[in-house]
């Protein structure tokens, strides 16, 4: 059957599978129970065709969201002709395309008159997924076994039939009876989109919705080929940087990537990257592969679709071995932390050729997750301080950097907790969270301001796990922009006593009413600082955002203290 393509029902179809995905965000964010998820939506929806390939899929965690059209194909080939209306299928495995051990997918096929036709996909940060240390990141950890349980795909619904057995094995090995809770929320999600999809098929037919659908691939592809031929034709390099392995102290990594943009394609190579570590600090082919495809998403036009025709234009190439594709069967829970370093490079390859395109740097991750017994819920509890975590993004041409908008593999899609849920769903007592003063990097655009924040332990003998590079290498600027500061974590233990722990490290036996201090530094700024308008200097003096002494110092603006005027004069000659 021939079907002519009609433009307006094109838009409809692209806009009603985005509703979908939303839909489906809306689904698992009010049923979930962990904070991680119903908090800080640190999670990812989708659904894509019969053969895997990307229909749509939400914003929230990028890093996550590129994981699953891979994941979908390779279940598609390993269940063959085994695949039946009503199964459902997790998996988290990182060595079958998976990103991170502790984001556990949910696949739901969707079956039209007999035929396999879609998928519905979600994937959520579960809050234990076994291992050897609860939570989930084990800095100590060598291999996958020390890291979690590896789930490859595995049924645990067939023709509508739960598997109990499969269903218990899985949880048998998981702490935390939240995640079970969390998973049926996953599964939940996938239901609703499979109502949806059947619904369009109901409306218009099986052979309308294959050729619409192809024809919004092609038109996607179309628009990414224009967006890709405005980058000069060249070969471009740029390089990030890993510091301590968890292992080894002062062990450094370097990411090196090489950009060939030839008229309307891309190709990324990572050849030339340092070989992977002993320790937890690698990726996989999939986290790495999905850093890179958000770092140049956040380059190009953002009504883009969010379909496979958006992923044609790309080559990545990421050799098994190095320390963004460790290979069987190295640590690699750290891997969607790499994708600071790694944006870093391509943001550094690509900023002399598209400069108005480009952001200066993000503030580094530096993070913190504690795990623990809640004395007041007699109760177990995990949480990923997302408060303290969120530094300020890099400025840009026209536009100073976002404020407390967090790491760039989540491109300010990670949410932190509000204030009063921190305190409900742990037993820890926040003192203190605001914007820090002179956190950003100055420039005629400044970088986002970061955040300094202190809270009380509330519970007995608690495990503390950092994990980041942060506190080594600040956000960087460009074209005579200032680079951010360093993050920090601190400990003071009731008796005083003060520690900083490792980038990387494992903490146990914290005592109750230790206080924990985190800063969480700006991004970097774009542009020399003394082009800024000193009006609007002497505003952000005015509002704590910048301090009399880096207003005179860093932008050459002399601020009056007590009317917070400009001094016109002074500030002529030092900006002269």
């Amino acid at each position: 059957m021939t079907v002519n393509i009609d433009p307006i029902l094109l838009s409809v179809f692209a806009k009603a599978f985005r509703s979908i995905t939303d839909e489906m965000s809306i689904s698992l964010q009010q049923t979930a129970r962990s904070p991680i998820l119903c908090e800080a939506k640190d999670f990812v929806t989708g659904i894509y065709d019969g053969q895997g390939n990307m229909l749509e899929q939400t914003e929230n965690l990028p890093i996550l969201a590129f994981s699953l059209a891979p994941v979908c194909k390779y279940i598609r080939e390993y269940f063959s002709d085994e695949i039946y209306p009503g199964d459902v299928i997790f998996h988290n495995d990182v060595f079958s395309m998976g990103n991170q051990n502790n984001d556990l997918a949910v696949y739901k096929p969707i079956f039209f008159e007999d035929k396999l036709v879609a998928w519905a996909a979600c994937k959520g940060h579960q809050a234990d997924i076994g291992g050897a240390v609860a939570g989930g990141y084990n800095p100590n950890a060598t291999e996958v076994w020390q890291e979690a349980l590896r789930i490859p795909p595995v049924k645990v619904y067939e023709k509508g039939v739960l598997r109990r057995d499969v269903w218990d094995l899985i949880f048998a090995n998981i702490r935390f009876d939240i995640v079970e809770a969390d998973m049926r929320a996953e599964m939940g999600s996938c239901v609703v989109a499979e109502r949806r999809i059947l619904a369009i098929l109901d409306k218009y037919g099986l052979d309308v919705f294959e050729a619409h659908k192809e024809a919004l691939f092609d038109s996607t592809e179309k628009m990414m080929k224009a967006e890709i031929a405005e980058i000069p034709n060249g070969v471009y390099t740029g390089e990030g940087y890993v510091f301590y392995d968890g292992r080894n102290v002062g062990s450094e990594y370097t990411i090196r990537v090489k950009i060939t943009v030839k008229d309307n394609h891309i190709t990324f190579d990572y050849s030339d990257t340092d070989e992977r570590t002993n320790g937890f600090v690698n990726g996989t082919y999939t986290s790495s592969a999905s850093a890179t495809l958000l770092t140049l998403l956040q380059m190009v036009n953002p009504d883009i679709p969010h379909n496979e025709g958006m992923i044609r234009p790309f080559d990545i190439i990421i050799p098994e071995g190095t320390i963004l594709n460790a290979g069987y069967p190295k640590a690699t829970t750290f891997g969607n932390h790499l994708c600071p370093p790694n944006a870093d490079a391509i943001i550094k390859a690509l900023a002399p050729v598209i400069p108005e395109r480009v952001t200066a740097g993000w503030n580094n991750l530096l993070c913190s997750l504690s795990v623990g017994f809640d004395e007041g819920k007699q109760d177990n509890y995990v949480d990923i301080l997302f408060l303290g975590m969120k530094g300020g993004a890099g400025a840009m041409k026209g536009t100073d950097g976002y404020d407390h908008i967090g790491m760039i593999d989540a491109s300010g899609g990670v949410l932190a907790q509000d204030y009063e849920m921190y305190e409900q769903q742990t037993p820890h007592l926040l003192l203190e969270h605001e914007l820090t003063c002179d956190s950003a990097g100055a420039g005629t655009w400044r970088g986002g301001l970061g955040t300094h924040m202190t809270y009380q332990v509330g519970s007995k003998d608690t495990q503390i796990v950092t994990f980041g590079d942060g506190d080594f290498i600040p956000a960087f600027g460009l074209f005579g922009g200032g680079d951010s500061n360093l993050n920090l974590i601190e400990l003071t233990y009731p008796d005083g006593t003060k520690t900083k722990p490792h980038n990387k490290d494992l903490i146990t036996g914290v005592p109750k009413g230790t206080v924990y201090y985190q800063v969480a530094q700006g991004g970097g700024g774009y542009g020399d600082p003394k082009a800024r308008p000193a009006d609007r200097v002497a505003d952000e003096v005015r509002n704590g955002v910048v301090s009399l002494n880096a207003a005179r110092d860093t932008y050459g603006v002399v601020v009056d203290p007590k009317t917070y005027g400009v001094d016109e004069a002074a500030t002529a000659e030092l900006r002269a």
